[in-house]
C-alpha cells in the first residue's frame, strides 16, 4: 500500500467518535484520505461529523482553508453503522477509552474484518502497544500512532512500534502523519511514550515542592509561568486537563515503570483528586474559576527597601559578580568586604543547594542569610529563599530590594535547587533518560516536546542552554542533600556533562 494514494485509493478507518476520533477524521481528511468513522454510537458518530464541518467552516473562514478543499474534506468523511464497514480500510486508527482489555477487543474483532495486509493502529496515550498486540493474531502489524488533543491544533503525533511490529509499519504511519498535516516522530513502546514521560518532570516535581512545604502553587505558578517563560504554571496545566485524568496516568507510568522514582506520584494529588477538586471542568481545582477565569491568591506587594547595606557571598563567582550588578541597577547598597558587616543583609547564590547549606558551609549567619536563584527568572522574577532562621526583617529587605521596582520577587522557604533549577533539572534529565534507553533521537525528543508541550526549549537544548555541567550539577547536589533517588542523574546526562559535548551528541 502506497501512502501517496490518491484521495479515492487510501482509506482510512478511525473506530470512535470522541473527542480524539473526530480530530484524527478531520486531519485525515484534510490530508487527502478518504475516512470512513465507526463508533458503536451512530448518533456520537453524526455529530462528530457534524462538528468538523464546523470546523471546516471555520477555517475557511479564518483564511486557513479554500472553501472548496474544506468541501472535499467534508465528502470524504463517511460513517459506518458497524465494524464491518471497515473491511476496504488499508489503515484503521483506533481511538476508543483508553482500557486495555477494550482496546484488545476492539484490535480482535478488527483482525477478522480488514484485509491481512491492513494496518492498525492505537491512539493510546499511555497504555503499551505490546500489551494491546500480544493478543492478537498479527502482531506485527500492529504500532502506536499518539495524537494530542486537540487533534487539529497539535502539530505532533507519535509513532510507536511494539515490540513485535514489523519493518514498514512505522514508516508507513509516519508518512501518514505528515500527510495529515503533523510532524511524526518514531518513538519506543515505553511508559508514556516520550511526551508524557518528559512532561511529568513539570507538573509531578511542582507537585513535590508543594509536599516539601517550599512554595505553594500560586508563587510556583509564577516562577515558572513569569519568571522561565512556560505558558502557563503546572498547577494552572493540571486543572486544565483535570487531575482525574492527570493522577491515573502518572500512577500508571510509575507502575509501568515499576517504581522508577523520576515519576513516583504525589499524594497531595491523589488526596486533592479524591475530594473532586479535579479543575476547570467542575469549577474548581488548584484554582476556582467561578465565571470560567482562575481566582488564585493576589500576590503580595513587595514592601520598602529599608536601606541596609547588602553583601554578597563570591563562593559562586561568575552568580556573584551578575547579582551585584543587579543588586546595584535596584538601587541597593553594596558591601564589597571580605566578610559581611554585622547588620548587612546576606546573599548566598547557590546551584542545587538550600539556603542553609550555603550559609553553613559559607559561615555566613543563617538569620540574615537570602539564596537568590541567578539561573533563572533574573530581569523576569527573582526567586529569593530564606533559611528556616532568616529573620523577617531580612527577608521584607530582601523582598523590598528585589521586588520593589518593575521585575517581581517571590520568598520561598528552603528547599534544595529552588523551585526553577528543580523542575528544569528534572526536565532536562528525564529527557535525557528518554535518550538513553534509545527511546527516540536527540533531535525528536526536543521537537517532540517543544510542539507538544509548548516549553520554552525543548529538553537537550534547555540543557545545553544552562550548560550540561550545571544541571549536572544541580542534580548531585540535590541528590546528596536529600538521598531521594528521584534526582540521580541519568548517564546521557553525566557522561556529556563530563565530556563537555552537547546533550544532543548522540550514540550509534
Amino acid at each position: 500500500m502506497s501512502i501517496d494514494a490518491t484521495r479515492d485509493e487510501l482509506i482510512v478507518g478511525v473506530i470512535g467518535a470522541g473527542t480524539m476520533g473526530r480530530g484524527i477524521a478531520q486531519v485525515a481528511a484534510v490530508g487527502g484520505c478518504y475516512v470512513k468513522l465507526f463508533d458503536a454510537d451512530t448518533a456520537a458518530a453524526v455529530d462528530a461529523v457534524s462538528f468538523i464541518g464546523k470546523m471546516l467552516d471555520r477555517a475557511v473562514e479564518r483564511g486557513r482553508m479554500e472553501a472548496a478543499d474544506a468541501e472535499t474534506a467534508r465528502g470524504s468523511i463517511e460513517i459506518v453503522n458497524s465494524a464491518a464497514g471497515l473491511a476496504p480500510c488499508a489503515i484503521v486508527i483506533e481511538a476508543v477509552v483508553e482500557d486495555l482489555e477494550i482496546k484488545r477487543q476492539v484490535f480482535a474483532e478488527l483482525e477478522t474484518i480488514v484485509s491481512e495486509d491492513a494496518i492498525l493502529a492505537s491512539n493510546t496515550s499511555s497504555l503499551s502497544v505490546t500489551l494491546i498486540a500480544a493478543s492478537c493474531r498479527k502482531p506485527e502489524r500492529i504500532a502506536g500512532m499518539h495524537f494530542f488533543n486537540p487533534v487539529p491544533l497539535m502539530r505532533l503525533v507519535e509513532v510507536i512500534e511494539g515490540a513485535r511490529t514489523g519493518p514498514g509499519v512505522a514508516e508507513t504511519l509516519l508518512d501518514l502523519g505528515k500527510r495529515m498535516g503533523r510532524v511524526a516522530v518514531k518513538v519506543g513502546d515505553a511508559p508514556g511514550f516520550l511526551v508524557n514521560q518528559i512532561g511529568r518532570g513539570f507538573t509531578i516535581e511542582s507537585a513535590h515542592i508543594v509536599e516539601d512545604g517550599v512554595a505553594g502553587w500560586y508563587d510556583i505558578d509564577r516562577i515558572l509561568r513569569d519568571g522561565i517563560g512556560f505558558r502557563m504554571g503546572p498547577f494552572e496545566l493540571m486543572d486544565l486537563t483535570a487531575l482525574d485524568t492527570t493522577h491515573p496516568a502518572t500512577e500508571m507510568i510509575y507502575r509501568q515503570f515499576y517504581g522508577e522514582p523520576r515519576f513516583r506520584p504525589s499524594l497531595m494529588m491523589s488526596l486533592r483528586r479524591e475530594a473532586g477538586l479535579l479543575g476547570r471542568k467542575v469549577g474548581r481545582g488548584f484554582y476556582e474559576y467561578p465565571d470560567g477565569d482562575p481566582v488564585g491568591q493576589a500576590e503580595p506587594e513587595a514592601p520598602a527597601y529599608d536601606g541596609r547595606p547588602v553583601w554578597i557571598s563570591s563562593a559562586e563567582p561568575e552568580a556573584a559578580a551578575s547579582l551585584r550588578d543587579a543588586v546595584i541597577e535596584v538601587g541597593g547598597k553594596l558591601e564589597r568586604g571580605e566578610r559581611p558587616s554585622s547588620d548587612a543583609l546576606i546573599l548566598v547564590t547557590p546551584i542545587g543547594e538550600d539556603a542553609t547549606t550555603a550559609a553553613v558551609d559559607q559561615g555566613v549567619d543563617g538569620t540574615r542569610t537570602i539564596a537568590v536563584d541567578t539561573l533563572f527568572g533574573a530581569g523576569r522574577r527573582w526567586t529569593l529563599m530564606r533559611t528556616p532562621v532568616t529573620t523577617p526583617g531580612s527577608a521584607a529587605a530582601a523582598h523590598g530590594l528585589f521586588g520593589g521596582g518593575d521585575v517581581p520577587a517571590t520568598v520561598i522557604n528552603d528547599g534544595p535547587g529552588f523551585v526553577a533549577q528543580r523542575v528544569v533539572a528534572m526536565i532536562v534529565n528525564i529527557g535525557c533518560a528518554v535518550a538513553q534507553a534509545r527511546t527516540s533521537t536527540p533531535e525528536d525528543i526536543d521537537q517532540a516536546v517543544t510542539l507538544a508541550l509548548a516549553y520554552p526549549y525543548g529538553p537537550l537544548a534547555w540543557g545545553d542552554a544552562v550548560g550540561p555541567a550545571t544541571i549536572l550539577r544541580v542534580l548531585q547536589n540535590i541528590y546528596r542533600i536529600t538521598g531521594d533517588p528521584r534526582y540521580r542523574p541519568a548517564p546521557w546526562l553525566r557522561r556529556r556533562a563530563q565530556l563537555g559535548v552537547s546533550l544532543l551528541t548522540p550514540e550509534d
